[in-house]
């Protein structure tokens, strides 16, 4: 009896492309696909991309890795590049000018945050509440009340931005409507102040970390506490998921930072090095560096794959404050109690440029989503604006009356928010 012949498909025959994407920070491409009848997506990420990239060249190195991208696509594709590569150079020479400033609380600030587009942001107070504002008018949303201490650690579920999460000094963490401003659930288990949280990206968790010395993760759907890390032997004081949501990062008083499997909540790796106090801990983009400041003036790039050690930043003569990425993971920044900020490349981990001109400690550091200017706060009541290749300083963001303690870009890098000791925000565009 003759057997039937057996057909193999390729991959290519099995995946039908649906739609592409931009993602424009970090440049990349998002591919819709059907495959065995289901949708999924998958990136294409472009992270070298610069506006002198040649973009034909790229789209053949591009068809060449990716069956999905056929030769059809390939004029869709050029555009779609060349819209990334518009976007690299966009609100670069944007000058930033006072829009409105926001007494939000009668007693001190704690905390603000953006969402992602800048449309509202939130601010946490010393007053046991949170407010959710709107950036364009300036009006109040909602008043999400029901801590009983105060609010420290705030966030959107950022790139969504429809919850918020608030941790409060009463031990609690409390996950609200952005829309309705009602809460969703009350969070308890923690046995001592919570100081610090994090949605994972795909904003199926909120992560705690407390002076308790443990961070807890929380199912927002039910409500229920999925897992503790266990293991710190003094209070968390960073915590952040890596860019894929597998795996958590917490820094802590005891010197040490841990590396958690998010999906067992299992210890990966303990990074030991630091001799003093972390006060920040965070991936890159594409999950491969973990860089951390200490209060021992020094910074820490570590292989994200192992958990060594590959450099040990220096130069900075008092704390690191904070530090962090830019979106691509191609530089580093870190500002520090001396008063200066640095800039390092993280393929030769050699200092590119220093920030100088403040004359109070930097507590605050972010680059602009397109990793041209870099933004900092001081005790010196200023924010500035630094050019990342030159460390010029291209403008100071003057008028709060006491430290500033946090600020921000938005997802597009042409809105500024300033939180200060004054009590007030500002609205920079």
């Amino acid at each position: 009896m003759a057997t039937k012949p057996v057909l193999w498909e390729s991959p290519s025959e099995k995946m039908k492309l649906k739609s592409l994407l931009l993602r424009y920070y970090p440049p990349g491409i998002m591919l819709e696909y059907e495959k065995s009848g289901k949708l999924k997506t998958k990136s294409i990420d472009l992270l070298d991309l610069s506006p002198s990239t040649d973009v034909n060249a790229l789209v053949e190195e591009i068809q060449k890795a990716e069956p999905l991208i056929t030769a059809s696509r390939s004029d869709q594709v050029k555009l779609l590049v060349q819209r990334l590569q518009d976007k690299l150079t966009q609100h670069s020479s944007h000058q930033f000018y006072l829009f409105k400033i926001l007494r939000a609380h009668i007693l001190p600030l704690t905390n603000v945050a953006l969402n992602k587009s800048g449309s509202c942001f939130i601010t946490g107070s010393y007053d046991r509440t949170c407010k959710l504002w709107d950036t364009a008018s300036g009006e109040e949303l909602h008043t999400l009340e029901g801590h009983r201490n105060v609010v420290y650690a705030i966030a959107f579920n950022n790139p969504y931005g429809d919850k918020i999460a608030t941790g409060s000094f009463d031990k609690t963490c409390k996950l609200w409507s952005v829309e309705t401003g009602k809460c969703y659930h009350t969070f308890r288990g923690h046995t001592a102040e919570i100081v610090c949280l994090s949605f994972n990206p795909q904003s199926t968790v909120v992560a705690t970390g407390s002076m308790d010395t443990t961070a807890k993760l929380w199912d927002i759907q039910n409500g229920e506490e999925v897992f503790t890390l266990t293991g710190h032997s003094a209070e968390i004081i960073s915590l952040s998921f890596n860019t894929s949501g597998n795996r958590i990062i917490t820094g802590s008083f005891d010197h040490t930072v841990t590396v958690w499997d998010a999906e067992t909540g299992r210890k990966v790796y303990i990074l030991i090095g630091h001799c003093a106090e972390i006060s920040s801990a965070l991936f890159n983009w594409d999950c491969s560096l973990i860089l951390t400041g200490s209060m021992d003036k020094t910074c820490m790039l570590w292989d994200a794959t192992n958990g060594k050690c590959m450099i040990t930043l220096t130069g900075h003569n008092d704390e690191i404050l904070d530090s962090c990425f830019d979106y691509t993971g191609k530089l580093i920044a870190t500002a520090s109690a001396d008063g200066t900020a640095r800039v390092f490349s993280a393929a030769t981990r050699k200092c590119i440029t220093k920030l100088e001109g403040h004359e109070g400690e930097i507590s605050k550091i972010s680059f602009n989503p397109q990793g041209t200017r870099l933004l900092t706060g001081s005790s010196d009541k200023t924010a500035r604006l630094w050019d990342a290749q030159t460390g010029q300083c291209l403008q100071v963001l003057e008028g709060h009356t006491d430290e500033i303690f946090s600020c921000a870009f938005n997802y597009s890098g042409n809105i500024i928010i300033t939180g200060s000791k004054d009590n007030t925000c500002r609205i920079w565009r």
